[in-house]
């Protein structure tokens, strides 16, 4: 059975959240669910590219920021959730093929391989409710749009066959708002941490705000100043652009929900 926004809502622990994502009952986006708690971008790869893949992005820490890593061929993460099962636990994946989209499906049993590897990287949703609980608006969510995404000419390391560069998000705020958000993001590294880029788009390549890549364009008002964060697009575009055979990546917005605390997980990783 479908569960609604209300019955969603009303469910209160996370295994119950994951088990109505597994069941089928639930594969909408993300956004809002189990406050607190660490949720993650997936990509699911060969092992043949996968080590170039964690030299990638460990050498671009702010748009690829690594929370887990799954064993070959096993679709647990056990250091995520000791039940998660990476097979089913996203509300809809979204399935690549020598870098060109192929599907887009509720679960990926049926793709998964002996030689597959999962990695887990941090998500934006984390700093948003940091800023939020701050004061701090975030326009996209105030307009119910998803936030804007922009390629830019900001170079990244590569790692194999993977390069390229930065894809970063946009948030406008209030000129006053600014230091005190690049305080706040940079407590959070594993989800991107402080801002990459504050005022004019032009300079890391954007050619036009109300044109984004990716997501919907949003109100900037006389008193703001576009702000730009590093994107856990890059690597999805960086996955695509290197064609390898398949790619089982989230859909957008529909993310693995962790067992994790978003401020315990703070000292795993330092920049």
């Amino acid at each position: 059975m479908r569960l609604t926004d209300q019955s969603i809502a009303s469910v209160k622990s996370v295994a119950e959240l994951r088990a109505a994502i597994r069941s089928g009952a639930f594969n909408d986006h993300t956004a809002g669910l189990a406050p607190g708690k660490l949720q993650c971008n997936i990509a699911i790869l060969p092992a043949a590219y996968a080590l170039d893949f964690l030299r990638f992005c460990l050498r671009n820490p702010k748009p690829c920021p690594i929370v887990g890593v799954g064993e070959t061929g096993d679709p647990s993460l056990p250091t995520l959730g000791p039940d998660i099962d990476i097979r089913h636990d996203l509300p809809r994946y979204r399935l690549y093929r020598d870098g060109k989209f192929a599907d887009e499906v509720t679960d990926i049993a049926a793709h998964w391989r002996d030689d597959m590897m999962t990695v887990a990287l941090g998500c934006s949703f984390t700093f948003e409710r940091a800023l939020m609980a701050a004061g701090i608006p975030m326009r996209h969510v105030e307009q119910n749009r998803t936030v804007p995404m922009y390629r830019t000419t900001l170079p990244l390391e590569g790692g194999g066959v993977f390069g390229g560069t930065m894809v970063v998000s946009m948030r406008p705020l209030r000129g006053g708002d600014v230091p005190r958000a690049v305080e706040i993001c940079a407590r959070y590294p594993l989800a991107h941490g402080a801002p990459v880029h504050v005022g004019d788009p032009a300079a890391i390549g954007i050619a036009a705000l109300d044109r984004p890549d990716w997501g919907d364009a949003v109100t900037i008002l006389p008193d703001e100043v576009p702000v730009f964060w590093a994107c856990g697009v890059t690597s999805q575009n960086t996955l695509l652009s290197a064609g390898i055979p398949l790619v089982i990546t989230h859909a957008p917005g529909h993310m693995l929900i962790s067992d994790i605390d978003e401020d315990a997980a703070l000292p795993i990783w330092k920049p």
